[in-house]
């Protein structure tokens, strides 16, 4: 009953790497496009692409606390008080991001149009970087079991944690432009086609050398983990530099049509490697899922919940999607005030 409940979050996590991910990643697209002039036309394509959908995505991340807390309390307890700092820094980009992008496009001045660009825009970095920072720490045994806190800075601010948040940043710029290079080819829109599919190649690029020096740093830090990566999860690596490869040379070849699935196969097969890496641990050789889990009547009810979800609200979602792809929501925000 554990190892399904625990297979349900670890689709949770897929999930909102795959969708929440792109969202922050189109953020890092936002901070990096300039000034108001020379980045108007990118930040409006982003602005089409994620204004639909992006309050959506994050329901992924109260699902995955939710079915952790209630599954698994007492790996829940340790991280909460080890890791307290980057889950609050998060939380406190997720309200500013959110906030900021919703203001963005409901003033008309330029200046406020500036201040909210820009809190909604580092929001975007300083999430999935605490996130991957999380991740880090988890992965390298720095949270203790038993419900207990552990070091609350050492936990977040070590090797495996600072290759963990710089990765996501980069997984989550690599997973967006690959999906505004999509995005812009819909809208017919030429020039941003080749905007974005440049800096899909630049970011997949960044991955693939993070890559490389994760694999001395998480042997040097993370030895368990490593030592699941390069054995039972090896095929999951392989995968996911495959993918990674052929999506590289779609783009490359400015045929990114198979890009965006495969974009979406490599960075899920890498958070499915690490599951495996790390597995039968959710807290590396100090706790099992099993030992970790709650009775079974809890695990079950989980279980029926989740089922409850996907037949209820699963349709909603893909309706939004189905939607969106085919431009049929409206839009939303008010007119620019022209540049001064």
């Amino acid at each position: 009953m554990s190892t399904a409940v625990a297979a349900v979050l670890l689709l949770a996590v897929v999930a909102y790497a795959i969708f929440g991910g792109a969202d922050f990643g189109a953020g890092f697209w936002d901070l990096t496009a300039g000034g108001p002039e020379r980045g108007a036309h990118p930040r409006a394509t982003i602005e089409h692409s994620i204004g639909p959908v992006w309050e959506a995505n994050h329901v992924w991340l109260i699902f995955i606390f939710v079915i952790l807390w209630t599954s698994f309390p007492e790996a829940y307890a340790s991280i909460t008080l080890t890791l307290f700092v980057p889950l609050t820094l998060a939380a406190l980009g997720i309200v500013l991001r959110g906030a900021s992008f919703a203001f963005r496009k409901a003033v008309v001045q330029l200046r406020h149009r500036r201040l909210f660009g820009a809190g909604f825009a580092l929001a975007s970095v300083l999430v999935p970087y605490c996130m991957g920072a999380v991740a880090g720490g988890i992965a390298s045994g720095r949270v203790p079991a038993g419900g207990q806190a552990e070091d609350p800075v050492h936990s977040w601010i070590n090797p495996t944690s600072i290759l963990g948040g710089i990765l996501a940043v980069a997984a989550a710029a690599y997973l967006a432009a690959v999906y505004l290079v999509w995005d812009a080819r819909r809208l017919s829109d030429n020039e941003m086609t080749e905007y974005f599919r440049r800096r899909a190649i630049i970011a997949a690029g960044g991955v693939g050398v993070l890559g490389v020096i994760g694999i001395f740093v998480l042997r040097a830090d993370a030895s368990y983990l490593f030592q699941g990566l390069t054995s039972r999860a090896l095929p999951l690596v392989i995968l996911s530099i495959l993918c990674g490869v052929a999506a590289l040379v779609l783009l490359l070849r400015d045929a990114p049509r198979g890009a965006r699935l495969l974009a979406v196969v490599a960075v899920a097969s890498v958070i499915i490697g690490w599951a495996v890496a790390q597995w039968p641990y959710i807290l590396p050789q100090t706790l099992t899922f099993s030992a970790a889990a709650s009775p079974t009547g809890t695990l079950t009810a989980v279980l029926i919940v989740v089922v409850l979800a996907v037949l209820i609200v699963g349709p909603g979602f893909i309706l939004l999607y189905v939607l969106d792809q085919r431009g049929l929501l409206p839009e939303e925000g008010a007119e620019e005030e022209p540049a001064v």
